[in-house]
């Protein structure tokens, strides 16, 4: 007797992976969308419960603190003795003698401690229940303490670009679900039926497409009454910027079910009984579902600079809804620009989510067809 020894051999991860398998490997091998999904999730996360990482109430006035500059976080004390802690210290308002220019300067006579999970104003979580409990909190309300200044009239600008986060990236999430669900049932009729249906369709999409896209937003922005609760403004920026967002990932889907209507496994769905609803997103919408990931994740941030435009410009959102673009309003002054240049800041906000979004979109593009590396 011949004693054969079996040597297990392992197949390759590649050859028996999935379809989401490869493509979460070749994302990770992206250095930069690796990072911008990390501060994606952040940005989203602090827009999902924005009053726990606010400092202050973002509506609440503040006479003395008007354009009052941001302050410092110190970690070790020397001026009281030595000590370890987050602290800050209030700022002293003075004049110059000859321009009467203010003047601020810390007073580290006074040290006030800054809490973690400390309580502070109360906020909603869910619209669920209240809670007063912050991820950083000022342990004397009486001096409160801006990260970020204050605006023209002493409202906290970090608490308020916190806050703002919620409307400028969920508008940007909601539009493009409009768009999706545009794009991927127009598109998909006109490349699954193609004939006459395709061509209206395709006449649609180029007649929408050669739309000039800013004065049309202009025009509609302009039109809504501006009387309108803030929640409606809201939906009707959001179907503004949908309207006009759903062709080119139209014009996607129908070249994509063009190219799959005439594959084997559609005909064997179809010689099979199976119903053209199932065919199409049973069977053809899977097969290019990471295309179309990654095509919703760069028109994201898309949608989040046209409502900024919009809101800055006066046309979008209005207050006393909080956005970055209508934040960026404040800005809009000699002054502003002069003696309060931290009222720019919520402007750093739009860069950092819109350089996040494009990023990881990049990065879901040159992965949604792993077996091209």
């Amino acid at each position: 007797m011949v004693d054969i020894a079996i040597t297990n051999v392992q197949p390759d991860r590649a050859a028996v992976a999935s379809q989401w398998q490869l493509i979460w490997w070749a994302f990770k091998r992206h250095r930069l969308a690796m990072i911008s999904l990390f501060v994606t999730i952040a940005l989203y996360l602090v827009a999902l419960i924005p009053g726990f990482f606010a400092i202050n109430d973002p509506t609440l006035q503040n006479a003395r603190a008007t354009f009052h500059p941001p302050q410092r976080v110190h970690l070790i004390d020397t001026a009281n003795g030595f000590s370890l802690g987050l602290h800050y210290y209030p700022l002293k308002l003075t004049r110059d003698p000859e321009t009467l220019a203010a003047i601020f300067t810390e007073d580290t006579s006074r040290k006030i401690p800054i809490a973690l999970f400390g309580r502070g104003y109360e906020y909603s979580v869910f619209g669920l229940f209240n809670t007063t409990v912050h991820l950083v909190a000022s342990t004397d309300p009486s001096r409160p303490l801006f990260l970020f200044g204050a605006d023209r009239l002493g409202r906290d600008v970090f608490s308020r670009v916190v806050q703002g986060a919620q409307i400028s990236l969920s508008i940007g999430l909601v539009g493009v679900f409009i768009s999706l669900l545009l794009g991927v049932v127009l598109g998909g009729i006109s490349g699954y039926y193609g004939g006459r249906i395709d061509f209206v369709m395709q006449r649609v999409i180029d007649f929408v497409l050669s739309l000039p896209t800013i004065p049309i937003w202009l025009a509609m922005a302009a039109a809504l009454p501006q009387g309108w609760p803030a929640t409606m403004q809201y939906m009707m920026i959001t179907i503004i910027l949908s309207l006009t967002g759903w062709a080119q990932l139209a014009r996607v889907v129908r070249g994509r079910f063009l190219s799959l209507r005439t594959e084997e496994f559609v005909a064997a769905a179809r010689l099979d009984g199976v119903s053209e609803g199932r065919i199409i997103f049973r069977h053809m919408l899977p097969s290019f579902s990471s295309h179309i990931i990654a095509s919703v994740t760069l028109a994201v941030p898309a949608m989040i600079l046209a409502e900024t435009s919009l809101s800055f410009l006066g046309l979008g959102l209005q207050p006393p809804t909080i956005s970055w673009g209508v934040l960026l309003r404040e800005a809009q002054n000699i002054r502003s620009i002069a003696t309060a240049p931290w009222l720019f800041l919520p402007g750093i906000a739009v860069v950092i989510a819109v350089m996040a979004l494009n990023l990881l979109g990049d990065g879901l593009r040159d992965a949604a067809d792993p077996y091209n590396k």
